[in-house]
């Protein structure tokens, strides 16, 4: 398998770790994945949670935290690997938090959640480089075509996120829930065409990674034939010794049945995929009292939210999953035991440990 190219550096295999909030994916996580050859990925959404005045300023508490995060991974994998973020454009601090990643040299800033229509302002001049995520081929042309007209940018890598991945979903419920969107399949071929025609008019490469689904060698190995440069893969990197989430969460995980995966209302105003567990079913039927917000996403409107989005994800990474959201991948029943991303990595690769 060949690496991915970004900027200077290169990537020993075409694989990236998917950024997961809050506090699943951070600098012990995402430092070994680099280590490892692969791309690993700090999510910034309320990075800060730890922080002891994140209740009371939750703003600084994270601008602070992914400093720290950022500099931890950089020790473990070492200045020449690739090391990246993901920031979702729906953030509040979205802005400050780009700023923050590009002061700490950050390789790379993978954005989603949104249209990350401003995104080059922030990295022109600098070494970061970024990756917008799509879920269609008419995102794919929107954001390209913007990039290039205002900013003169062509992306420098492409992430397409197809209706199986876990999180918050670039998909209606009713598309995803009556399969009347696209396949990963389908996306990445129209894709990897449209960005072929750009790198030939631009004289440049641009790197299309494939996420959403993404479980095994066979799958790499089937987008890589379809040409896409490399894979996204979230879900199978939760059940690692490395991955920063409570063992309780990873268990969550391992004891997840098929039919515990469902497709939920996110409180963002965004459908999600997560484990039905108590406290879905819960809120479903009793809007809880909020006591707080911290002014973590835009599109959420805490008068008639169903719960704190983000007091349910940080009960769940700690350990409190009957009172937590749990989000996940289609293929999260799958996985059966912990082991380290070492290993993970050169079953994924070779396709044993």
């Amino acid at each position: 398998m060949k690496g991915i190219k970004i900027g200077d550096k290169e990537s020993k295999y075409p694989i990236i770790q998917g950024g997961m909030g809050v506090g699943v994916s951070l600098h012990r996580l995402a430092g070994t994945v680099s280590k490892e050859g692969g791309i690993g990925v700090i999510s910034a959404a309320d990075v800060g949670y730890k922080e002891e005045d994140f209740n009371t300023n939750p703003e600084e508490a994270n601008l602070r935290a992914i400093k720290k995060e950022i500099k931890l991974a950089r020790k473990i994998a070492g200045n020449d690997k690739i090391l990246a973020v993901n920031i979702m454009v729906a953030m509040n601090q979205y802005a400050n938090m780009i700023k923050e990643c590009v002061k700490e040299k950050i390789d790379l800033i993978i954005s989603g959640a949104g249209i990350p229509k401003d995104l080059p302002e922030f990295v022109k001049g600098t070494k970061t480089k970024i990756a917008p995520i799509v879920s269609s081929l008419r995102c794919c042309k929107l954001i390209v075509k913007h990039w290039i007209k205002k900013y003169d940018y062509v992306p420098d890598m492409i992430v397409i996120e197809g209706p199986e991945a876990g999180g918050h979903l670039g998909f209606s419920k009713e598309e995803i829930t009556n399969n009347t969107n696209q396949n990963l399949e389908t996306i990445t071929t129209e894709v990897v065409d449209y960005v072929r025609t750009i790198e030939k008019e631009y004289d440049r490469e641009i790197p299309v990674i494939s996420a959403g689904g993404i479980w095994d060698k066979k799958d790499i190995d089937k987008f890589l034939d379809l040409g896409a440069d490399g894979v996204q893969m979230a879900t199978r990197f939760v059940t690692t010794h490395e991955c920063d989430a409570s063992e309780e969460f990873k268990n969550a995980y391992i004891n997840c049945k098929k039919e515990d995966i469902k497709i939920i209302d996110s409180p963002v105003g965004m459908p999600g995929r997560a484990i039905y567990n108590e406290f879905i079913k819960k809120t479903e039927k009793t809007r809880e009292q909020i006591e707080k917000c911290y002014r973590c996403i835009k599109t959420c409107n805490v008068s008639n939210t169903p719960y704190c989005i983000t007091k349910a994800l940080i009960n769940s990474v700690k350990g409190n999953i009957k009172s937590g959201l749990i989000f996940c991948g289609s293929n999260v029943y799958r996985a059966k035991e912990i082991v380290s991303v070492h290993n993970l990595m050169q079953e994924l690769v070779y396709g044993t440990t």
